[in-house]
Protein backbone atom coordinates (compact mmCIF):
# COMPACT_ATOMS: atom_id res chain seq x y z
CA UNK A 1 0.00 0.00 0.00
CA UNK A 2 1.09 3.51 -0.65
CA UNK A 3 1.49 6.33 2.07
CA UNK A 4 -1.36 8.57 2.36
CA UNK A 5 1.58 11.96 1.90
CA UNK A 6 -0.15 14.96 0.69
CA UNK A 7 -3.92 12.86 -0.07
CA UNK A 8 -6.53 15.55 0.58
CA UNK A 9 -9.32 13.09 1.32
CA UNK A 10 -8.44 11.74 4.45
CA UNK A 11 -10.92 12.52 6.91
CA UNK A 12 -14.85 12.00 7.64
CA UNK A 13 -17.42 12.25 4.78
CA UNK A 14 -20.75 12.10 4.59
CA UNK A 15 -22.59 10.35 1.64
CA UNK A 16 -25.26 12.93 0.71
CA UNK A 17 -26.49 11.02 -2.96
CA UNK A 18 -26.23 7.75 -5.06
CA UNK A 19 -27.74 6.55 -8.41
CA UNK A 20 -28.81 3.69 -7.69
CA UNK A 21 -30.94 4.02 -4.14
CA UNK A 22 -32.48 7.46 -2.51
CA UNK A 23 -31.21 8.85 0.54
CA UNK A 24 -33.96 7.49 2.53
CA UNK A 25 -32.00 4.20 1.80
CA UNK A 26 -28.44 5.51 2.23
CA UNK A 27 -29.34 6.83 5.76
CA UNK A 28 -31.53 3.33 7.04
CA UNK A 29 -29.26 2.42 9.83
CA UNK A 30 -27.95 5.92 10.18
CA UNK A 31 -26.31 8.58 8.90
CA UNK A 32 -24.15 7.79 5.25
CA UNK A 33 -20.43 7.78 6.03
CA UNK A 34 -17.01 6.85 4.75
CA UNK A 35 -14.28 7.33 6.52
CA UNK A 36 -10.79 7.63 4.91
CA UNK A 37 -8.05 6.98 7.68
CA UNK A 38 -4.52 7.70 7.16
CA UNK A 39 -3.70 4.18 8.49
CA UNK A 40 -4.47 2.40 5.01
CA UNK A 41 -7.83 1.61 6.68
CA UNK A 42 -11.09 3.31 6.61
CA UNK A 43 -14.63 1.66 6.87
CA UNK A 44 -18.27 2.74 5.11
CA UNK A 45 -21.58 2.52 6.22
CA UNK A 46 -24.86 3.17 4.23
CA UNK A 47 -28.16 1.17 3.97
CA UNK A 48 -27.34 -2.18 5.47
CA UNK A 49 -24.01 -1.77 4.69
CA UNK A 50 -21.30 -2.02 7.07
CA UNK A 51 -17.62 -2.79 5.95
CA UNK A 52 -14.15 -1.69 6.22
CA UNK A 53 -11.18 -0.26 3.86
CA UNK A 54 -8.20 -1.35 2.64
CA UNK A 55 -7.17 1.77 1.08
CA UNK A 56 -3.92 3.58 -1.29
CA UNK A 57 -3.51 7.15 -2.04
CA UNK A 58 -2.56 9.43 -4.03
CA UNK A 59 -3.15 13.44 -3.62
CA UNK A 60 -6.72 13.45 -4.86
CA UNK A 61 -8.28 9.85 -5.31
CA UNK A 62 -8.02 6.69 -2.98
CA UNK A 63 -8.51 3.00 -4.27
CA UNK A 64 -9.84 0.88 -1.74
CA UNK A 65 -10.60 -2.49 -1.71
CA UNK A 66 -13.50 -3.42 0.82
CA UNK A 67 -15.34 -6.34 2.92
CA UNK A 68 -18.55 -6.34 5.57
CA UNK A 69 -21.99 -7.48 5.82
CA UNK A 70 -25.01 -6.54 3.85
CA UNK A 71 -28.36 -7.25 5.86
CA UNK A 72 -26.34 -10.34 8.05
CA UNK A 73 -24.98 -11.46 4.50
CA UNK A 74 -20.96 -11.11 4.25
CA UNK A 75 -19.99 -9.00 0.94
CA UNK A 76 -17.11 -7.54 -0.33
CA UNK A 77 -15.81 -5.23 -3.74
CA UNK A 78 -13.42 -2.58 -4.56
CA UNK A 79 -13.91 1.00 -5.70
CA UNK A 80 -12.28 4.29 -5.64
CA UNK A 81 -13.23 8.13 -4.31
CA UNK A 82 -11.98 11.26 -6.40
CA UNK A 83 -11.92 14.67 -5.04
CA UNK A 84 -14.00 16.74 -7.39
CA UNK A 85 -13.65 20.96 -8.08
CA UNK A 86 -16.59 21.59 -5.75
CA UNK A 87 -14.68 19.85 -2.73
CA UNK A 88 -16.92 16.76 -2.68
CA UNK A 89 -15.91 13.47 -3.61
CA UNK A 90 -17.30 10.73 -5.78
CA UNK A 91 -17.03 7.36 -5.19
CA UNK A 92 -17.48 4.66 -7.24
CA UNK A 93 -18.60 1.36 -5.26
CA UNK A 94 -18.63 -2.09 -6.81
CA UNK A 95 -19.89 -5.17 -5.18
CA UNK A 96 -17.68 -8.14 -6.37
CA UNK A 97 -20.28 -9.71 -9.29
CA UNK A 98 -22.93 -7.49 -8.62
CA UNK A 99 -24.02 -4.06 -8.71
CA UNK A 100 -21.82 -0.54 -9.00
CA UNK A 101 -22.70 2.45 -8.32
CA UNK A 102 -21.47 6.35 -7.53
CA UNK A 103 -21.66 8.16 -4.83
CA UNK A 104 -21.48 12.00 -3.89
CA UNK A 105 -20.28 12.61 0.15
CA UNK A 106 -19.00 15.99 1.34
CA UNK A 107 -16.58 16.51 4.12
CA UNK A 108 -18.16 15.62 7.37
CA UNK A 109 -17.99 18.75 9.75
CA UNK A 110 -18.96 18.20 13.62
CA UNK A 111 -20.96 20.54 15.17
CA UNK A 112 -20.22 21.43 19.20
CA UNK A 113 -23.59 22.80 20.43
Amino acid sequence: MTAPVGCQLIGRWRIIEADLWDRGYLNLSGPAMITIGGDNNGEIAFGALHAGLDLSYSPSIVHFTWGGCDEMDEVTGDGHAELLDDGSIEITFAYHNGDEAILKAIRHTSSTA
